[in-house]
């Protein structure tokens, strides 16, 4: 094989499908850049959203021998619509919160995601925000979980294709105790484990109900909802267990309100 060329080696597959979300990239040269980190790491599903969907010369040049990611690339100017067959939406966030008082701080990182999402089924979007900016409070509320990258506390923010690869190869590891094994990369252990986009909405919905009449100002009830569907998503529940939680939260919420009148 010649250097930077591909080889005719199959796709490496994975339980659960990985789809990479750039959320209105600023630089032409970025884009390019993560569509050869996924490339590399036999990944191939990339969107943007708020993209107007034509790619310069630069961002072709620099995607090298992953015109295909180009190609294929899912372009979306609406939230919902670029999410809505992903059972589990993964914000990323580089910024760091000090005292006691910290909106997010069930943070994932990048090893433990693996090491969690192997043996799951569906489809997994990891989100990153605008260079300089990233996601935005609204958009990182909008994700099911989070994950950042430890960095030095100095200089915590990372360059955009930078942060994928690192994503990106920690994503491949799951797969790296069988490489060798076969010709081609096998797939990991099956099992039942299934993320339903549709449920996961409901578990956020049903959280939001029951935060809604468990606090009493505003601000308590977003943050009682997010860490609520949070800490039930961290647990990548089956689809069974998932009707069960749901239950459960169905019958606290009809039973406050029972209470309350």
């Amino acid at each position: 094989m010649r250097m930077g060329t591909n080889s005719a080696i199959p796709h490496p597959t994975w339980n659960c499908e990985l789809v990479i979300v750039l959320v209105e990239p600023q630089f032409e040269g970025n884009i390019g850049a993560v569509a050869r980190c996924l490339r590399n790491f036999g990944l191939h599903e990339l969107r943007i959203l708020r993209h107007d969907g034509h790619f310069s010369d630069e961002t072709r040049n620099r995607a090298k021998h992953a015109q295909g990611v180009l190609d294929d690339c899912q372009i979306h100017q609406d939230w919902d619509a670029c999410f809505e067959d992903i059972s589990l939406v993964i914000g990323t966030s580089g910024k760091r919160e000090h005292g006691d008082k910290v909106l997010f701080r069930h943070f994932l990182l990048p090893a433990e995601m693996g090491e969690r999402l192997s043996q799951v089924e569906g489809k997994v979007a990891i989100v990153f925000g605008p260079e300089g900016m990233g996601l935005t409070q609204e958009e990182l509320r909008a994700c099911d979980l989070m994950l950042t990258i430890p960095t030095w506390e100095g200089y915590p923010i990372l360059n955009l294709s930078h942060t994928v690869a690192i994503v990106c190869y920690e994503w491949f590891q799951t797969l790296l105790p069988k490489i060798g094994r076969e010709k081609s990369l096998p797939k990991t252990v099956h099992t039942e484990r299934l993320l339903n986009p549709d449920l996961k909405r409901e578990i956020r919905r049903r959280a939001e109900e029951l935060a809604a009449v468990s606090a009493k100002r505003e601000d308590q009830k977003v943050s009682a909802a997010d860490t609520l569907s949070r800490v039930i998503l961290r647990g990548m529940p089956t689809d069974d267990e998932a009707h069960r939680l749901l239950g459960l939260l169905s019958a606290a919420s009809e039973a406050m309100q029972d209470d309350e009148s």
